[in-house]
């Protein structure tokens, strides 16, 4: 598990456990801290996907059917043994839901609370822009890189350091070619039965939120940070998210 999972605070008697998926070309390096920030109620799992620090030498998944098949079978007895909460940001949003599906039809399984971040819900028309990634003509792997942030609302600035540069790029664009394998029946509403919160930066390009609504025959709540894309990297955004997630895990009476 410890290939597949970052867990930096192990909790064996938290209530539940908080799954994190990071966003295209990220690691698990700022989700997995959460575990240490957390109270004892929460433990954090951060997903790694192969192709990214210590899976680097693993080559990149293919398709969106692979990394459900192992996320669920790596962590099905975690999940079924106690309650599980998701949270995505961005592109990882997508992974997050095609797990969740995959639970609910195979084995019966649901979060306690889907929490997505900065991202459409997949039942709306605009992430079908996504899909057409792959058409860009640009000069090099970084102006891919950009644009492609672009078009899902990031204003993201590469590190300086031209390895990690390529890395970022090189990895950001086989998550988004993993992103175009997955498929979503739009018709399908309701799906899941537990409550949705969504979350985005008030600087971030504006996204169809009222598309989750139509997941869950749960409550849907929305809420705004001050930030753009990335909103949850500054401290006062990080700490207000982990307050909120907490109380939302708490009060759903575990």
């Amino acid at each position: 598990m410890e290939k597949l999972i970052a867990c930096v605070q192990k909790r064996p008697s938290a209530l539940c456990r908080l799954i994190c998926f990071p966003w295209a070309g990220g690691g698990t390096s700022q989700l997995a801290r959460w575990g240490k920030l957390f109270n004892d109620s929460i433990e954090v799992f951060c997903i790694r996907l192969p192709g990214r620090e210590s899976r680097l030498e693993e080559p990149f998944a293919k398709d969106m059917t692979s990394v459900v098949n192992e996320v669920t079978s790596v962590l099905l007895k975690e999940l079924k043994e106690k309650p599980f909460a998701f949270f995505a940001h961005s592109i990882g949003t997508y992974t997050s839901v095609a797990v969740a599906l995959h639970l609910k039809e195979k084995y019966g399984l649901e979060p306690v609370h889907l929490f997505m971040s900065a991202a459409h819900a997949p039942n709306v028309s605009y992430r079908i822009i996504l899909a057409d990634v792959k058409s860009i003509a640009l000069p090099d792997e970084h102006n891919e890189f950009l644009a492609c942030m672009e078009m899902v609302g990031g204003n993201y600035k590469l590190p300086h350091n031209e390895e990690i540069r390529r890395n970022i790029a090189v990895t950001s664009r086989e998550d988004i070619r993993l992103f175009q394998t997955f498929s979503f029946e739009k018709a399908e509403r309701n799906i899941f039965s537990c409550d949705i919160t969504y979350f985005c930066g008030s600087d971030d390009k504006t996204y169809d939120v009222q598309g989750w609504r139509e997941l869950t025959s749960g409550d849907t709540s929305f809420y705004e940070f001050p930030g753009d894309h990335f909103y949850l990297l500054k401290p006062s955004n990080e700490s207000l998210l982990i307050k909120h997630i907490t109380r939302c895990i708490e009060d759903a009476g575990l």
